[in-house]
């Protein structure tokens, strides 16, 4: 199982370190290294999230974000986006990009990080949209119920999440920025992006929904839920959430699944390219670094998918969006003032931690209740040994 799903990353990590080390020595072997890390410590939550996406797409779907999505993060985030951010804000062409890239880093450096607001406002915003949507979302389950409640209750105000994140843009570009009206476009473009992607995901997932209803009818809906039946006594527990296996997207509606989580997928790349640059500013060393990581997360995400580990660990995806809300908000506060990788990362992994903690100590509890006693008539209990 660790093999079949980590495979590609173990081989990945094989050639991609060899080829730091004949790039840059036993120094960029180092800084390849530290960069890898530094990818996986700050993407856990992208791939907890990405595992509940992945888990409503068909196969086919699968197969293609874990091949073409990875071509797209691997080098295009982590290598062509730099590029194509230093080109328009330098107003280059993508050669003479590279070349400075090559050439003259510490000028690279300083492009990049004239682009920074920009990049943190989009990136800032369709991740806070992600965390508003979910906190503001009645759940049955709740990790933490006297934050959780109150906030499910308020959410039931139509459209709170959009006004919430505006007034935090709004507030972030008067108080932070010195070019409010940039980082203002930005910030409400990754808003739309994320309502326009979010919704028609929906929406084509929904049409197929009722498409797969009238075509089974009552047989063939009856004779699917037979099957998921049968599957959870064979796992010997219930199944706790994740999509009936009539929600399984396909067509247009796993392709606009797929395009969420590939725009998801560069939400979270944008802080980790920039953290980057504290530790190099050589764009090889970095896509050689980021790379190894976004292979390892996508391996990961497979392996929760496959594991069924979010309907076994239930408070996993809400630790992996409070993560989620952490990382935006951090990215909004950057925008005037620096904020540390390591405080980016540190609340990000703190938070699933203690969500994977609760799911523990929540399993164990549910495995040492003694199972409930059938009544008869009358309301007594009827002893197991009778039954």
């Amino acid at each position: 199982m660790i093999l079949r799903t980590f495979g590609w990353s173990f081989g990945v990590t094989a050639v991609g370190l060899l080829l730091a080390l004949l790039y840059g020595g036993p120094a960029g072997l180092a800084l390849v290294a530290v960069l890898s890390i530094l990818e996986i410590s700050l993407s856990f939550d992208n791939a907890v999230v990405n595992a509940k996406v992945l888990d409503r797409m068909s196969p086919f779907w699968q197969k293609i974000f874990l091949t073409i999505g990875i071509a797209i993060a691997v080098f295009g985030m982590r290598l062509v986006f730099p590029l194509v951010i230093v080109a328009l804000t330098a107003q280059l062409g993508p050669f003479q990009a590279f070349d400075l890239a090559l050439n003259d880093s510490d000028r690279y450096h300083d492009l990049m990080n004239d682009a920074y607001p920009t990049i943190a406002a989009f990136g800032g915003m369709f991740l806070m949209m992600l965390f508003l949507n979910f906190v503001f979302e009645e759940r049955a389950e709740k990790w933490l119920p006297w934050l959780e409640k109150p906030l499910a209750r308020i959410g039931r105000l139509d459209q709170l999440a959009v006004v919430v994140a505006a007034g935090a843009l709004s507030f972030v570009a008067w108080l932070a920025a010195d070019d409010p009206g940039t980082v203002m476009i930005a910030g409400v473009l990754g808003m739309i992006t994320y309502i326009l992607v979010n919704g028609l995901g929906e929406l084509f997932s929904e049409a197929a929904d009722s498409d797969d209803d009238e075509e089974a009818g009552e047989e063939g809906a009856a004779a699917v839920a037979r099957d998921a039946v049968k599957e959870a006594a064979r796992d010997g527990q219930p199944r706790r959430g994740g999509p009936s296996p009539l929600a399984v997207a396909t067509g247009k509606a796993g392709f606009f699944l797929f395009l969420y989580l590939e725009v998801l997928d560069a939400s979270f790349s944008f802080d980790g390219v920039i953290g980057a640059f504290a530790i190099s500013t050589d764009p090889i060393v970095i896509a050689l670094g980021l790379g190894i990581g976004a292979m390892y997360i996508r391996s990961l995400t497979v392996f929760l998918v496959r594991k069924g580990t979010l309907h076994e660990y239930v408070y996993l995806e809400h630790g992996a969006h409070w993560a989620i809300g952490a990382l935006a908000t951090c990215m909004l506060i950057s925008i005037g003032h620096h904020v540390p990788e390591w405080i980016t990362g540190g609340l990000g992994a703190g938070l699933i931690i203690a969500a994977f903690a609760s799911s523990i100590i929540r399993r164990r509890g549910e495995q040492g209740e003694p199972p409930e006693a059938p009544s008869d008539e009358g309301g007594k209990a009827l002893h197991s040994s009778n039954v």
